[in-house]
């Protein structure tokens, strides 16, 4: 279900924020915690589902037994913990997306853990020391396990939030779908050099402009996750009132309306929808990039109105990430280009086979015990800024695990201080990013648009 009341809320969370033998807190991202019940059970499947016109789609891949990747719930916090088995042909790992968390549960191969092979199974353990919307993914034959649905949503609550009167959470992707509803190529080439191969076929919670009923004159949270390999969103709500109270798992510091927004693969957001009053009234989220805006979700409103106020809705609480010191602050300069360079094809996990895209001039090697040198060797506990230039024509969701970073400023635009672990850098723009390096470990550093990930454009840092 991706609809929840509030009864429903406190009956899921019970089942998963409790879940697992997890990390607590010592210093910040380590160390063990107390026994906690037995650990969320995330086994991978192939299965058959419908993702289109009625016809059954085979080898669709989950974490389950049917249907999409269920929502996995936590609270900040509190120990959480999982056990990926694999039942799938292929080798596999989770990455836990913008959840701040120790280095060896990151889920990245080679770089933090080792694969999953068939039949094996390996424990992830955590405290996600920040509430807000998150997702969980492969990080291993990424584009094609992601490309066919390993890809599910985390809502990590803060028991002091704001009660809203429903809350509904979408998770949005595109699938490479024929005429007869089976896969075809997940990449083409010369579209991967360019913004990357888009899917035939959009679904939200792996259905078609699905509608969800809401209490009328209610507040509800809407929880949005891009979990698509390439497609970006303009996002804009009609038919009610909303407005943008988090992003990338971070409370923003000015709500606004979202008036074709734009988020790319791997963000994250979520709204505060006033419902209208009218029963049978519709709310529509809609995505008006390009030249066929679409329909991506629908509410409805229901029963008599609650005459909710949209002002009732209380500022979230900052999750607790360390302000960056620019006075002291090192600057680490990055450049996203394109390349020439051939790397090697022969990784598990690693190069389509292709490289067209680099940092710092250095296309990505693919899954191999010593990659490259990291980008940068940070201080423990030291703050940086990332100066990143865009060298291209095209808009990369560059996404950095293990931190959250502020952005401070754009050559193109006004930039609001928003924390985030990804941002849209578009074409010829200059960003800086500013963060503490307070979590040690190898963290990778990459465009999520899957096909620039995986030909070249991506790197790691280290904090020592």
């Amino acid at each position: 279900m991706s609809l929840f009341t509030r009864r429903g809320l406190l009956k899921t969370a019970a089942t998963f924020g409790a879940a697992g033998v997890g990390y607590g807190a010592i210093g910040r991202f380590g160390g063990w915690a107390a026994a906690s019940p037995d650990p969320v059970v995330l086994r991978t499947a192939k299965i058959q589902a419908t993702l289109m016109d009625g016809s059954q789609t085979n080898n669709v891949l989950t974490y389950g037994s049917a249907g999409m990747p269920p929502v996995l719930r936590m609270r900040k916090g509190e120990p959480f913990a999982a056990r990926l088995v694999n039942a799938i042909d292929d080798p596999t790992t989770i990455h836990w997306h913008g959840i701040r968390l120790p280095n060896k549960m990151d889920g990245v191969p080679f770089l933090v853990q080792p694969y999953v092979y068939t039949g094996d199974h390996f424990d992830y353990a955590f405290t996600p020391p920040d509430a807000g919307t998150f997702w969980y993914h492969p990080h291993c034959n990424t584009l094609e396990q992601m490309g066919h649905g390993l890809t599910g949503v985390i809502v990590v609550e803060n028991p002091g939030d704001q009660q809203f009167d429903a809350e509904v959470v979408l998770n949005l992707r595109d699938w490479r779908l024929g005429d007869d509803a089976q896969f075809i190529e997940q990449f083409r080439p010369r579209d991967a050099a360019r913004t990357g191969t888009y899917g035939t076929v959009r679904t939200a919670n792996w259905l078609d402009q699905p509608r969800y009923d809401a209490p009328s004159g209610g507040l509800v949270r809407l929880r949005v996750a891009i979990s698509d390999v390439t497609r970006i969103y303009a996002f804009r709500v009609e038919g009610g009132e909303a407005e943008v109270i988090a992003l990338d798992g971070n409370p923003v510091p000015r709500r606004f309306s979202p008036d074709a927004l734009l988020l790319g693969p791997g963000q994250r957001m979520e709204l505060a929808v006033r419902m209208p009053d009218d029963e049978g009234a519709t709310v529509s989220l809609r995505d008006v990039r390009g030249t066929k805006p679409k329909v991506i979700a629908t509410l409805r409103s229901v029963g008599a109105s609650l005459k909710r106020d949209a002002r009732d809705v209380a500022p979230l609480e900052p999750n607790p990430v360390p302000e960056v010191d620019l006075s002291t602050a090192q600057h680490i300069s990055l450049a996203l280009s394109a390349t020439a360079e051939n790397v090697p094809s022969n990784g598990i996990c690693g190069s389509l086979g292709y490289s067209f895209w680099a940092i710092n001039k250095v296309p990505w090697p693919g899954d191999t015990p010593d990659p490259t040198a990291p980008l940068a060797e940070l201080k423990l506990g030291k703050s940086y800024v990332i100066d990143m230039e865009n060298l291209t024509p095209q808009s990369h969701p560059i996404h950095l695990h293990g931190m959250s970073f502020k952005v401070l400023s754009s050559s193109t635009r006004q930039v609001e201080p928003l924390i985030s672990d990804t941002y849209l850098i578009q074409a010829n723009e200059k960003v800086s990013l500013g963060f503490v390096a307070d979590n040690p470990g190898d963290w990778l550093l990459h465009c999520h648009i899957i096909e620039h990930q995986k030909s070249g454009m991506t790197s790691y840092v280290r904090v020592v």
